[in-house]
């Protein structure tokens, strides 16, 4: 055997056992909401080094994001995620109602599987050109406001149901409720499909004064608009917004990677993580975490879905589901 039939059997033994080595890492799919691709794309390079220290094992994650309606669909019919991370615990209680998660997700992970938390606001132009301050300033003439579709998005979700419940925490009736979110949605000018898509109507197509959105929004937009594009508005009181977790059993099932899934998730609950979530704008559910970033978080009167609406899940009965309220208030124009 010559010089470079030696050199040509020892590269090849080379790239078989690169491609042995790729294929023997673990690769978890993260299936999430619209806005939370920065936020992941953070936790996925931090959780991919702490991994490797604590066992040695490289790993890869991969993302997926969308309004996290459309996305608990895709996985239901078979999009191959090991772990959802998703803005409302509807949609995960969709996906264990098929038996894709398991039935008691809530009780897999602490916090009600439920590592983080937002809230929503209002994001408007610089200066706020239009005084916007509070939920009122929504109905008035000429405002228009650019939120998602709460059939697509918990993101919408969590906005028709801040807005209802704002009328509430004031000591107003459900009806009073429903006659203020028709009038609402009478400004709304387009439906956006997701969180991300509503920024970039709001941004890019220019369209809008207001935008409902998380709170985690802001950072997002001054990271990928540059800073100045928009003013962050805390109105006089917002709902709770939990961002529920859990593993995907007919996934890591069929691949193996159960363990991998569950350290993953255990993770987002770490102090590294919470830390992460908080530079984001996402409220850490460290108390610890939470104080250092007070001035990230400020003060407005949170209420949470049960105070008004019993449960998310009931909350999609009344509120979502074909033919229920929202149907009822919003003609699509």
């Amino acid at each position: 055997m010559n010089f470079k039939q030696k050199a040509t059997l020892a590269l090849a033994g080379i790239a078989l056992s690169a491609s042995q080595l790729v294929s023997a890492q673990t690769t978890l799919l993260n299936v999430s909401y619209d806005v939370a691709r920065e936020f992941y794309k953070d936790i996925n390079s931090a959780f991919v080094a702490s991994y490797k220290k604590s066992s040695g094992k490289d790993i890869k994650i991969d993302q997926s994001h969308g309004g996290s309606s459309a996305q608990a669909r895709a996985v239901n019919d078979g999009l191959e995620a090991d772990v959802v991370t998703m803005n409302t615990t509807t949609d995960v209680d969709f996906l264990a109602s098929s038996g894709v998660v398991a039935k008691d997700w809530r009780q897999k992970f602490p916090n009600n599987a439920a590592p983080t938390s937002s809230t929503m606001l209002f994001l408007v132009r610089n200066n706020n050109p239009k005084g916007i301050k509070d939920w009122d300033d929504l109905v008035k003439p000429g405002i228009q406001v650019v939120v998602v579709n709460p059939k697509t998005g918990g993101n919408g979700r969590m906005a028709y149901l801040a807005a209802w419940g704002s009328v509430r925490k004031r000591g107003g009736t459900d009806a009073q409720a429903a006659d203020f979110v028709a009038k609402l949605y009478k400004n709304v000018p387009v439906l956006a499909k997701g969180g991300r898509d509503a920024t970039n109507i709001f941004l890019q197509r220019n369209i809008g004064d207001v935008l409902i959105t998380f709170e985690s929004e802001v950072v997002s937009v001054d990271r990928e608009f540059g800073t100045g594009k928009v003013d962050a508005i805390h109105p006089s009181s917002s709902i709770v917004a939990e961002n529920p977790v859990a593993v995907v059993e007919r996934t890591v099932a069929k691949k193996g990677t159960a363990d991998a899934a569950r350290a993953y998730l255990n993770f987002l609950y770490s102090d590294e993580a919470q830390e992460i979530a908080a530079q984001h704008a996402i409220r850490p559910r460290s108390p610890a975490v939470l104080k250092k970033y007070a001035s990230t978080f400020k003060p407005i009167q949170l209420f949470t879905v049960e105070e008004y609406f019993g449960s998310l899940a009931e909350a999609q009965k009344v509120h979502f589901n074909d033919g229920g309220q929202f149907d009822k208030l919003y003609t699509v124009r």
